[in-house]
């Protein structure tokens, strides 16, 4: 089965990047490296945190906030839990939510799960070429949603329509250039119908 591996952040200032990253308490998931490619308006993707409840939501996004994010959506109550959207200095966008509505704890700066959400044009097409190319579905909502199984990392891959991902995270959909985003996995260098690029995962 081929394997997901790795999430790496392309930025214009990689240490800037480390440095907010280590403080929002993403730095054992992503990785940053420098890069000036031209990329404007949404650029496609999302990272999608997952807390154990409210106050956790409230701590995380917090951090973001005191180590330089923007909010593109404050937190709020919704039918399906709580939570908010930033966007990081180097504009990743990060969705931080819970399915809980009440705590049951102290809250805590703790990430429970991460995902990496792909916006793509269509994600029955996209589908098919990610099991082409040896990924195994964990999850399929028909047009709706994938999710791969990735076992050998700390964060899931996950299909979305762009339209809707724009839309959850609070953005235009519209964006040219590049998406600043490069996936790491065995599969050999690719890239795949929506322009995201993989390449051979780094030891």
């Amino acid at each position: 089965m081929t394997s997901f591996a790795s999430v790496t952040l392309e930025v214009p200032d990689p240490a800037a990047a480390d440095a907010f990253y280590r403080a929002f308490g993403l730095d054992p998931y992503v990785h940053v490296r420098a890069s000036d490619a031209p990329a404007t308006g949404f650029r496609g993707f999302a990272l999608s945190l997952v807390a154990a409840q409210p106050g956790d939501v409230d701590a995380l996004i917090g951090a973001a906030l005191d180590a330089g994010a923007t909010t593109l959506k404050p937190a709020a109550k919704g039918f399906w839990g709580y939570g908010g959207v930033v966007r990081a200095p180097d504009g990743t966008i990060c969705k931080i939510a819970t399915s809980k509505k009440k705590d049951t704890g102290p809250a805590a700066r703790r990430i429970e799960q991460v995902a990496l959400l792909l916006g793509v044009a269509d994600v029955k097409a996209s589908k098919r070429f990610y099991v082409e190319r040896g990924l195994a579905v964990a999850k399929s909502f028909g047009g709706k949603y994938v999710e791969f199984d990735t076992p050998s990392s700390a964060v899931t891959l996950a299909l979305y329509p762009r339209r809707a991902l724009a839309k959850d995270t609070g953005v235009a959909q519209e964006g040219a250039g590049s998406h600043r985003l490069v996936i790491g996995g065995d599969a050999g260098p690719f890239t795949d119908p929506d322009g995201f690029v993989w390449e051979p995962a780094s030891v």
